[in-house]
């Protein structure tokens, strides 16, 4: 049973956080528009526009990592029955390697590479394990 609940931590804390950032990552496009006909969908067109937007462009993409992180790291401790801890740093640690492909694959402006890797992932990571100490006692 332990077993099953620390692999269910990994998987439902990945979708958790995974579920967070697709949120905030379609959400941000309504409330801070992208040039007219760029779809945030199409990885290309957005990848070929993304040296020309705005700082403001970059607030949810930043706060889609860092949130994503810090919910799925927070459901992977409170599910894992054995190596909370250990468990969510994994998930970090998940999310942090997909940030470094996206910032890869979109290049944005330096300050958004360096903050949202130095500051998205693993942080809220911490920042999750200490949200699930707290609810758990």
């Amino acid at each position: 049973m332990k077993i099953f609940r620390n692999i269910a931590a990994l998987v439902v804390g990945w979708l958790a956080g995974s579920a967070v950032n697709m949120s905030l990552v379609t959400i941000g496009p309504m409330l801070i528009p992208l040039p007219d006909g760029v779809n945030p969908q199409d990885m290309e067109a957005y990848a070929e526009i993304s040296a020309t937007l705005g700082d403001e462009h970059f607030i949810f993409p930043f706060l889609a990592h860092a949130l994503g992180t810090l919910v799925g790291a927070t459901v992977a401790y409170l599910i894992a029955a054995t190596s909370k801890n250990l468990f969510a740093w994994i998930v970090g640690a998940f999310f942090l390697l997909g940030g470094i492909m996206v910032n890869y694959m979109i290049p944005g402006p330096l300050w958004f590479t360096v903050a949202d890797l130095v500051l998205a992932y693993i942080p809220m990571a911490f920042l999750g394990i200490k949200i699930g100490e707290a609810i758990q006692r």
